[in-house]
């Protein structure tokens, strides 16, 4: 099933590029880390679950790279181009060779069914 995304053709055209370049130096730079790694975790300040995701890949002894954009009190507004882009809702973004996997729940679970050192063989 495709996540329903709004159509070009409803969008004015007046308007187009400023939809189409909203923010996009950040998922450029989040595109790039993705590119360069084999596991990119893409974080926030102050939320644990960023934390729990780094935790549960140490300790596995998963290397990746962390990319970190503000707190619950700035850049919202970056953080929400992001979540745009991918259609998650929430911190952290993980990244295994270029697939979102979701968060750090979805790490764990991952972690534990052994998929996710299967995804990086």
């Amino acid at each position: 099933m495709a996540r329903p995304i709004l159509d070009e053709s409803q969008i004015h055209p007046a308007i187009r590029d400023t939809v189409a370049n909203n923010r996009q130096e950040l998922v450029r730079e989040v595109c790039t880390a993705i590119a360069a790694h084999p596991v990119v975790v893409v974080g926030m300040a102050m939320n644990p679950m960023p934390k729990k995701a780094r935790k549960l890949l140490d300790a596995a002894g998963v290397p990746y790279h962390y990319l970190e954009y503000g707190s619950y009190f700035n850049t919202w507004r970056n953080r929400n181009a992001l979540k745009m882009w991918t259609g998650w809702p929430t911190f952290p973004m993980v990244f295994v060779k270029g697939t979102l996997v979701g968060g750090a729940d979805d790490v764990e679970k991952l972690l534990a069914s052994g998929e996710l050192q299967k995804m990086l063989a």
